[in-house]
Parts: C-alpha cells; sequence; structure tokens
C-alpha cells in the first residue's frame, strides 16, 4: 500500500468505518486537504533550475527529495553531488530517454512534484502529474498554443490537486513592497503599468556558459541552455518570455481576480541582434555556418495590453541586444508612478512637485510584511532571495492542498501572451482577444497573493 493511499485508510479506520477502495478514492480530494507534516517530492529537470529548487528543498527539514528525471547524465551528476554534500540519502534516478518521467510517476508515491525541464516538456509534465493526484510546480515560460493552455486548465480541473505557477519575480523584495504601496493607495488608482523581459541573451544562446562554451555554435556545451532555447528565437516571433513582466503586473491589477485581459496587439523589430553577434564573435564570422540562419525572432517585441477594468499594460521582450538586465516595471496611478529602470518613484502630495524621488526609502518604508518577516531566512537564496519565498510559499501550499497565490488560470492567461503576440505580429500587428480560462470566475475571485500568514 502506498504511503499516500495508508494515510487516506488509517484515518478511516480510526473513525470505525470500513470503505471499498474506490470509495477511497473517490474521497481522496477531501481526504488530502488535511495538512501534511513532510512531503515527498520529485524533481522533473536536474538543471541549473532544478537543482536551485532542489538545493532550497534539501535546506529544509519538512520535504523529503525521493527521485529526479533528467537524460542529461552531466546534470544528473551535479544533483546527486549536492545530496552527498548533505550526507542525504540520493534520489531514486530516471534518466533513460526524455519520457522516463513517466515511469517515476508511475512508481514513485509522491506529494509535489517540480518541473523545472526545456519549455517544450512544461504543460506534457504537468498533464501526466496532475493527473496523478500531485500537487505540481511548474517553472515559467511561454506558451506555443492556446490549446496546451486550455489543456492545462481542464488537467488541473480535472485533477484532485492544484498547479502552482513558479514566478519568482512576484516575490521579488521591491516589486513586493510596491504592491503594498497598491494596496494602501499612495498611487491612486491605477491607470497604466509595464514590465518585460529585458536580457542580454546572446551568450546563453550560443554556449558562453559556465562550461566555458563554444562561441557561437548551439547544443554542444552541456552547462548552456543553448542545447534547447535558441531554437525558438530561429522558428518564432513573439514575447516567448512575458511571466517576469506579467506576473508582478497581474498582481497590481488583480488580473483574473476582479480584472482580467481582453485583448492584446504586439509588433516585432527586425532581427540584426543575434546574427550581428555570429559574425563579430572572435570564434565567429561571415563563413561561420551559423551566420547563415535567419533568426525569426525580432530584436525587440513589444506587446500592448487592454484590461477590463481600463487599464493599459506594456511588455518588452528584449534579448538579443547588448543592454544590461532590466525588467522594466513601471506603475502608475492617478497620484504617482513608480519605475525600476531609473530606481525613482514620485507621490503627489509628498514628492516634491515635478521631481523624482529615489525610491529606496519607500521601498524601506513599505517593504513588504512578507519581506520584514522572513528576510533572514531568504538570505542567500537564488535571486536576492525571491527564490526562497517562492518555494516555501509552494511546499506551505502543497502540505494543505490548498489553491497557490499564482494558480493555473494565472499560468494560462500569462504563458498565452507568447502565442497571442506571435499570432497579432504575423497578423500585422492586429489585436488578438485573450480567452476568459477562469469562464468567469474572474468576476467573484479575490486577490489572495500575498495575504498570508501561513507562508
Amino acid at each position: 500500500m502506498k504511503r499516500r493511499s495508508f494515510i487516506q485508510v488509517s484515518s478511516l479506520a480510526g473513525a470505525g468505518v470500513a470503505i471499498p477502495g474506490i470509495q477511497a478514492a473517490q474521497s481522496r480530494k477531501a481526504t488530502r486537504k488535511a495538512p501534511r507534516s513532510r512531503l515527498n517530492v520529485a524533481i522533473l529537470g536536474s538543471g541549473l533550475r532544478g537543482q536551485s529548487h532542489i538545493g532550497l528543498l534539501l535546506d529544509r527539514d519538512d520535504c523529503d527529495v525521493i527521485a529526479i528525471a533528467d537524460p542529461d547524465q552531466v546534470m544528473v551528476d551535479r544533483t546527486l553531488q549536492m545530496f552527498r554534500k548533505r550526507g542525504i540519502s540520493a534520489p531514486r534516478v530516471y534518466q533513460d530517454g526524455d519520457e522516463d518521467y513517466l515511469n517515476l510517476l508511475d512508481k514513485e508515491d509522491l506529494d509535489l512534484v517540480i518541473i523545472a525541464s526545456p519549455w517544450r516538456w512544461h504543460t506534457e509534465m504537468s498533464i501526466a502529474a496532475l493527473e496523478k493526484n500531485c500537487y505540481v510546480g511548474v517553472e515559467v515560460c511561454g506558451a506555443f498554443s492556446i490549446d496546451e493552455c486550455w489543456e492545462l486548465v481542464r488537467a488541473q480541473e480535472r485533477s484532485n490537486t492544484h498547479l502552482f505557477f513558479l514566478e519568482n519575480v512576484c516575490y521579488r523584495r521591491d516589486v513586493m513592497a510596491i504592491l503594498n504601496m497598491v494596496r494602501q493607495g499612495l498611487f491612486g488608482e491605477l491607470l497604466h503599468l509595464e514590465g518585460g523581459y529585458q536580457h542580454d541573451l546572446r551568450g546563453v544562446k550560443f554556449n558562453d556558459g559556465p562550461g566555458g562554451g563554444s562561441g557561437v555554435k548551439f547544443g554542444d556545451d552541456a552547462f548552456s541552455e543553448a542545447k534547447w532555447r535558441t531554437i525558438h528565437s530561429v522558428h518564432r516571433n513573439g514575447d516567448l518570455y512575458p511571466t517576469h513582466g506579467i506576473g508582478p503586473v497581474a498582481m497590481y491589477a488583480d488580473i483574473n481576480r476582479k480584472n482580467r485581459f481582453t485583448h492584446l496587439t504586439s509588433m516585432a523589430s527586425k532581427a540584426r541582434g543575434l546574427h550581428n553577434y555570429i559574425v563579430d564573435h572572435p570564434m565567429g564570422g561571415e563563413n561561420h555556418p551559423n551566420a547563415d540562419i535567419e533568426f525569426k525572432l525580432g530584436d525587440l517585441v513589444t506587446t500592448m495590453i487592454r484590461c477590463n477594468n481600463g487599464e493599459t499594460v506594456v511588455l518588452h521582450h528584449d534579448t538579443n541586444l547588448p543592454r544590461p538586465y532590466s525588467l522594466g516595471f513601471r506603475v502608475q496611478g492617478t497620484k504617482g508612478l513608480w519605475m525600476d529602470v531609473n530606481k525613482s518613484l514620485h507621490i503627489e502630495g509628498m514628492s516634491p512637485p515635478h521631481r523624482w524621488e529615489e525610491a529606496k526609502p519607500y521601498l524601506e518604508k513599505y517593504d513588504h510584511p512578507l519581506w520584514k518577516r522572513h528576510a533572514n531566512k531568504a538570505e542567500g537564496a537564488g535571486h536576492g532571495g525571491m527564490d526562497w519565498f517562492l518555494v516555501n510559499s509552494l511546499v506551505e501550499h502543497a502540505m494543505r492542498n490548498e489553491r497557490p497565490p499564482m494558480d493555473v488560470y494565472d499560468a494560462a492567461t500569462w504563458l498565452a501572451i507568447t502565442p497571442l503576440s506571435e499570432a497579432s505580429i504575423a497578423g500585422g500587428s492586429m489585436p488578438v482577444t485573450f480567452p476568459d480560462f477562469t469562464r468567469g470566475r474572474w468576476t467573484t475571485a479575490a486577490n489572495t497573493f500575498a495575504t498570508s500568514d501561513a507562508y
């Protein structure tokens, strides 16, 4: 008898109730809501992002990472070394091809599955894990189609558990301080928001990674995302990675919580950055084989979104050109605005007229209660500590099988920006309607993100 079934049957036996196996399975939804004291966890994809999650889980006393699935021997070896260094029993490894994760899901007794694989596997793996009634945490990306988004929603609705969309930027310290200010009305009524993914990824796309890289090839460096990420820039033209920008923006604007996105329009610039990088690189040149590739992804993709309650949103995708990293947040309301790029804000009645103020004193004053409470625990965690908050929230919600703060409807809505932007660009920047993945639930749902004391 598996551990999960034993917990269910034991609790019923303690109450003096005999129940057939089929009835026990049907009652799983209710019994799984009882808080657990420990979680059996599997990781699908043990690359650098998966290893980051594993490191945080191994630091906890309420999680056991019992299995991993990854066909990449280099990453499997690095992961197992993490266990050896901590003196923790190694997880069972499933690495017999890309689909060996299905055997993992069949054989292991799991409570939580974390998916940190290349983008193309996210939905497929999530659906398979949901069908096993495992709580799912899935990493971010952009969807390949609207049908894929609906498949994810329907799989979660058929299951007895939940999907947690792992957008870590929602927990960034300054982002959460601004959320606190938004909720306290310092910016007044929100009118316009901006965000994006503005990150020079030329080195990532061409193997200039931790392993030393091969300069302008893609696909032969075990440490580089180039072996799976670059191909998207060859074949697709749209906002390929919208969630870092749209996640915090959606929380500010209460998207899927008495507000929703109604339509978008996107446009893309010409594509020059990746070709120039190949030609100008010391290991490249005009005669390099990759110099002949016609990259479809425009160097700058701009997406404009309209919200049901009247707000406008602008997203930027910029990964092929030389630039400093920035997510480019802007939050503007009737009383003032914050801009991430210049680390400044202006609040009417508080700031000098027509003058910017440094944001730092405000961010410190309105530091979110969660950061005030747990900043010491997050010290040293990835991405400035926000990864600790993400994993902690995931574990806390999985313990109770509770609806997560970033659920399957958020996942579908945010992921949909990619295929919708592709369709808009292909149609001459025509407006494209957003599906309502909540099917009307947004009209009554409340925004509970970062309001619970449980995490």
